[in-house]
């Protein structure tokens, strides 16, 4: 199995390798790939190593899967072109996403869409991956009609330069102009304000919430509105989320189907004070659940409280599940559709 990791020198590129290490994805053939400034340093994977090289080195190469991590416009112009070559490519960035001719994947939630015909597979953004993973038996049992979500976003989530201005911050340095990720300090300091704001006074960020979830569960009927705080965080993204469903459910029953779920942890004991936090989350795979409780103000509701790594669950272990659900329904590799 040839892989190409793309963007491999940036903040998810070094994770994505960890995880393909970790989760023992049989890489025959490791392909690191990076910008121009990049190309001939030297990377270590699984005890060997490699040097960077460009786009074009990496197309020629031909893996079999290429997972990008190096944002949309580099998306847009490689993809194709991997894709072209033969490649499947899986795309952390939103180039994709909501294309109606790509598949936009979760694999606990909507892995079976796939197809040896899908040459470019997009994973959702990071707080969308979490809330679905956490949202789905609720989906399948009761219906989901309405969706109030407040999030909590890691610092990570924006990249290097914002763990460099955090540390900058948290340890009283000067910044000089252009070093700072965001508008405001974010040391000791909330920021409701990810991504860029949109003409509806939203941010990006929580539009993504809206328009990918519906994808994701093929329900463009769901009432969904957000709002993304960025918080001086490290180890991973936090959500409140009200849900009202179409259906009466037991709370009860809920929390057994939730500890039941594929990717969840149900962490829900506030007598021992056990609830889902950062902390728990920092460096695993699994999305966190707990404050589960029905609210009391409106019918067929309820509260919950979703944590998880978003440079692993929210980026790269999405993005090798999915590649291992490939490998595994022989949808690339020998004997796999390519074009």
């Amino acid at each position: 199995m040839k892989v190409a990791v793309v963007g491999v020198t940036g903040l998810v590129g070094t994770v994505m390798c960890e995880v393909l290490k970790e989760r023992n994805f049989p890489v025959t053939s490791f392909i690191p790939v990076a910008s121009e400034r990049s190309v001939g340093k030297e990377i270590e994977f699984n005890g060997k190593t490699y040097k960077v090289v460009g786009m074009q080195t990496a197309v020629d190469l031909q893996p079999d899967i290429a997972i990008f991590s190096a944002g949309g416009s580099v998306s847009l112009e490689w993809a194709p072109k991997f894709a072209a070559a033969g490649s499947t490519v899986i795309d952390n960035s939103s180039a994709w996403r909501m294309d109606p001719n790509k598949k936009l994947i979760v694999p606990e939630v909507n892995a079976t869409a796939l197809t040896a015909v899908d040459k470019i597979i997009a994973n959702p953004n990071c707080s969308t991956i979490q809330m679905v993973v956490a949202l789905k038996p609720l989906q399948d049992k009761y219906q989901i009609k309405r969706l109030v979500i407040s999030t909590y976003q890691s610092i990570t989530g924006t990249g290097v330069k914002a763990v460099r201005q955090y540390e900058a911050e948290k340890h009283g340095k000067e910044q000089a102009e252009g070093e700072m990720a965001y508008p405001h300090p974010i040391f000791d300091n909330c920021l409701p304000h990810c991504d860029i704001f949109l003409d509806n006074d939203y941010t990006k960020e929580e539009m993504k919430l809206v328009h990918e979830t519906r994808k994701i569960f093929g329900d463009d009927s769901l009432k969904i509105t957000a709002t993304a705080v960025r918080v001086p965080v490290q180890g991973g993204h936090s959500e409140a989320i009200n849900v009202e469903l179409k259906n009466d459910f037991d709370i009860n029953q809920v929390k057994k189907e939730m500890a039941d779920a594929e990717g969840v942890i149900l962490m829900d004991n506030i007598q021992q004070n056990k609830y889902p936090m950062p902390l728990f989350a920092k460096d695993k795979d699994a999305v966190y659940v707990g404050r589960l409780r029905r609210d009391e103000s409106a019918e067929r509701s309820l509260n919950m409280f979703v944590v998880s790594d978003n440079l692993r669950k929210g980026a790269a272990t999405n993005a090798v599940q999915i590649a291992e659900y490939l490998l595994a329904e022989k949808l690339v590799g020998v004997g796999s559709f390519t074009v």
